[in-house]
């Protein structure tokens, strides 16, 4: 699904990352160092970053190499799905969501960030998808994460943009925006969701 110098890199990332979290040898940091740089070539030949940048982003990150966890709330008013448009993206339509901070539980950042994004209150009501980002057409990414999508439902609020979306809308599974945000969210995703909305005893879906 996802290119495999994507995962060749990745792996050497993490390999490198828990090995300098480890070890205690010189020369085995020595070597971890020279692994990590290594990842940065190949992900710089593949990309328009550098390599020193994406090795500054590969030093940032401390300790057991885990993947991130990106959560995204799926809101249905009647039959239409909340979408914000995303100004860091080109305006690109997605579901409003984000990283998970520490000390939040996923549910908790998704009701989080819908109120950041579209500016209403909800409620997290169910679990609908745990998805492996690199098992599904999102564009490449320099990290291993995972997408969590919990159905919610508005008690409050009303549409605002932030500085992070520009517009709030609500869209019939017939009406989904063309330009999606892909690294966020995917057509076959949102088409999902809707199977969903019409069987809500599904099971939650993973990978």
């Amino acid at each position: 699904m996802y290119p495999k110098w994507l995962e060749w890199a990745q792996r050497l990332q993490s390999i490198a990352q828990s090995g300098l979290f480890y070890t205690q040898n010189q020369f085995d940091i020595e070597r971890f160092e020279a692994v990590q740089q290594v990842a940065a070539e190949i992900m710089a030949d593949h990309s328009d970053g550098s390599a020193d940048e994406l090795r500054a982003l590969f030093a940032g990150e401390k300790g057991h190499t885990t993947p991130k966890v990106d959560v995204r709330g799926v809101v249905f008013r009647d039959d239409a799905i909340m979408m914000v448009r995303e100004t860091l993206d080109g305006g690109r339509w997605t579901l409003p969501g984000g990283w998970v901070d520490p000390g939040e539980s996923p549910s908790d950042a998704t009701v989080r960030e819908v109120r950041e994004e579209s500016g209403y209150e909800t409620r997290a009501l169910k679990l609908l998808a745990l998805y492996d980002r690199n098992k599904h057409p999102h564009p490449p990414y320099i990290f291993h994460a995972y997408k969590v999508f919990f159905r919610c439902e508005i008690i409050g609020g009303a549409a605002t943009t932030s500085y992070e979306t520009g517009g709030v809308g609500f869209f019939r599974e017939d009406e989904i925006p063309a330009e999606l945000s892909m690294g966020r969210v995917t057509p076959d995703q949102i088409t999902r969701f809707f199977v969903h909305l019409r069987k809500p005893d599904l099971p939650t879906d993973f990978d």
